[in-house]
C-alpha cells in the first residue's frame, strides 16, 4: 500500500501530491449528487429537480455527523502514524470503527422513521411531498455505505495514501452515471430512480476500499481480529470525532434551515438553488479538500515534534488556497449562467436568472471560505476541535440570522439569503485568525 510520510521532504511538493488525489476524489464524490441532478432536471423536470435538490441538503446534513467523526478519527490516526505508535493506531482504528458504526445505524434508523416529520419542517411545497419523500426513502439506505467509505477512507489518507480512495470514487462514479442512465433515462423511474443509482454506487465504493483496506494493510486486519476496546482510545478518539462532529452537524443544520427558507419561496427557487449549489460544491471543493490534506500534513507534523514544519505549511497552505479561490471567483462570474444550463433547460429563464444571481453574489467571496476551511483544517490538527466548532457557529449563525432576517423583507427578499453567505464568512475568519495570532504570539498554538 502507498504510504507517503508528510514529516519529510519539502513542504510545498508533499502537501500538493498528498492533496491533489483527494481534490479529485471529492469532485468524483460530489458527483454522485450532480449526475442525478443532471439526469432528473433534464429527463423529468423541475418539480423532480427541487425535490432531489431538498433530499441532497438533508443527506448532507445526516452524513455530516460520519463525515466528522471520520475526520477526527483521521487526526488521530495521522497522530499516532507520525510518531510510528502503530500499537495505538490499531486501538484507535477499533474504537473509531465502533463509533462510526453505531452512529450509521442510529442515523439511518432515525431518518427513515422521520421522514414525514423531516419533510415538514423543511417547508417541502405540497405538489412536491410525495416525490421528494420517495427519493429520500430510499437514498437514507446509503448512510451505512457512506460510513464504511469514509471511515476507511479516513484511515488511508492518515497514512497517506490518497490515491487508494479517489480509484475506488472513480469506479462508483462511473457505475453512477451508468445506472442513473439506466433507471431514469431508458426505465423512466424519476426521481427514485436516481436515489437507487446513487446507493448502489455508494456500496460499490465502500465494500470496495474496506477489502482494499483490508488486503493490503496489516494494521487493519490486526485491528479487526483482535478488536480490543480500549478506555482510554475510545475517550481520545470521542474526544476528537464528538466535536468535529459537532462542527459538521452545526454546519450542516444552519444550511438545512436556510434550504427551509428558500423552500417557501416555491418551486422555480428551489431548483436554482438545487442547480446553483451543486455548481457552488464543485468550486470551492478544491480549497475545502486542499484544508483537508492541510490538516493531515499538520496533524502528522505535530505527532513527529517538527514546528519548523508546521509554520511552513500554513504559509504554503494560505498562499495556494487564497490563489485557488480568487481563480475560482473571477472564473465562476462568467461562467455562471452557461453551467447552470447544464443542469436547467434553456426555456425555464427565469430558474436560469436566479441561479445565476444566487451564484454572482456567493462566488465573489471564495477567498473568504477558503481561509476558512484552513483554519477549520489547523484547529483540529493542533488539537483545539472546539475552535472549529465555534468558527462554525460564527459562521452559520450569522448566515442563519441574517437570511431569516432578510429574507421577509419587500426590498430584500431572496438576495438576503445569497448576501448572508459571504457575510458569515468573513465574521468567522476573523474571529480565528484572531485567536491564531493570540496563540501563537503567547506560544501555546502547538501541543
Amino acid at each position: 500500500m502507498e504510504k507517503r510520510d508528510l514529516t519529510k521532504g519539502p513542504v510545498f511538493q508533499a502537501m500538493c501530491l498528498f492533496a491533489m488525489p483527494m481534490i479529485i476524489g471529492n469532485i468524483l464524490q460530489q458527483g454522485y449528487n450532480v449526475v442525478d441532478t443532471w439526469v432528473v432536471g433534464h429527463y423529468v423536470g423541475p418539480d423532480a429537480l427541487a425535490a432531489v435538490g431538498a433530499a441532497f441538503a438533508l443527506m448532507t446534513c445526516l452524513t455530516s455527523v460520519l463525515l466528522g467523526l471520520c475526520m477526527g478519527s483521521g487526526i488521530v490516526f495521522s497522530m499516532c502514524f507520525g510518531r510510528r505508535d502503530m500499537k495505538r493506531l490499531e486501538e484507535s482504528i477499533c474504537a473509531s470503527f465502533l463509533l462510526a458504526g453505531i452512529c450509521s445505524a442510529a442515523l439511518t434508523g432515525a431518518a427513515l422513521l422521520g421522514i414525514d416529520e423531516i419533510i415538514f419542517f423543511m417547508n417541502v411545497p405540497e405538489e412536491i411531498v410525495g416525490m421528494t419523500r420517495e427519493y429520500m426513502f430510499l437514498v437514507f439506505f446509503g448512510i451505512p455505505a457512506v460510513a464504511v467509505y469514509n471511515f476507511f477512507g479516513a484511515y488511508l489518507k492518515s497514512l497517506g495514501n490518497s490515491a487508494a480512495p479517489l480509484a475506488f470514487l472513480g469506479v462508483s462514479t462511473a457505475l453512477n452515471i451508468a445506472f442513473d442512465l439506466l433507471f431514469v433515462a431508458v426505465l423512466g423511474k424519476g426521481a427514485a430512480g436516481a436515489a437507487l443509482a446513487t446507493v448502489l454506487s455508494q456500496y460499490a465504493s465502500g465494500i470496495g476500499i474496506m477489502a482494499y483496506a483490508f488486503f493490503k494493510n496489516p494494521n487493519i486486519r490486526q485491528a479487526f481480529f483482535s478488536f480490543k476496546i480500549k478506555k482510554d482510545r475510545l475517550k481520545e478518539i470521542a474526544n476528537y470525532s464528538v466535536l468535529t462532529c459537532l462542527q459538521q452537524s452545526v454546519m450542516n443544520f444552519g444550511i438545512l434551515m436556510v434550504q427551509g427558507l428558500v423552500n417557501s419561496f416555491g418551486t422555480q427557487v428551489m431548483a436554482a438553488f438545487a442547480a446553483a449549489v451543486k455548481i457552488d460544491s464543485f468550486t470551492y471543493m478544491p480549497a475545502q479538500e486542499y484544508a483537508n490534506a492541510f490538516s493531515t500534513f499538520i496533524a502528522q507534523n505535530v505527532g513527529a515534534k517538527k514546528p519548523e514544519r508546521v509554520f511552513a505549511g500554513i504559509r504554503y497552505a494560505v498562499l495556494t488556497s487564497l490563489s485557488y479561490c480568487l481563480a475560482a471567483s473571477v472564473l465562476l462570474w462568467f461562467l455562471a449562467k452557461p453551467l447552470l444550463l447544464i443542469f436547467i433547460d434553456s426555456k425555464e429563464t427565469a430558474i436560469v436568472a436566479e441561479g445565476a444571481r444566487c451564484l454572482h453574489v456567493i462566488g465573489s467571496f471564495y477567498c473568504g471560505i477558503g481561509c476558512l476551511f484552513l483554519l477549520y483544517g489547523l484547529y483540529r490538527a493542533i488539537g483545539k476541535p472546539m475552535v472549529s466548532v465555534a468558527l462554525t457557529v460564527i459562521s452559520l449563525g450569522a448566515r442563519v440570522g441574517l437570511s431569516y432576517s432578510l429574507a421577509p423583507l419587500a426590498s430584500v427578499g431572496i438576495m438576503g439569503i445569497w448576501h448572508s453567505v459571504p457575510i458569515g464568512w468573513f465574521l468567522a475568519d476573523l474571529a480565528g485568525i484572531l485567536y491564531y495570532r493570540k496563540l501563537k504570539k503567547q506560544g501555546k498554538l502547538l501541543p
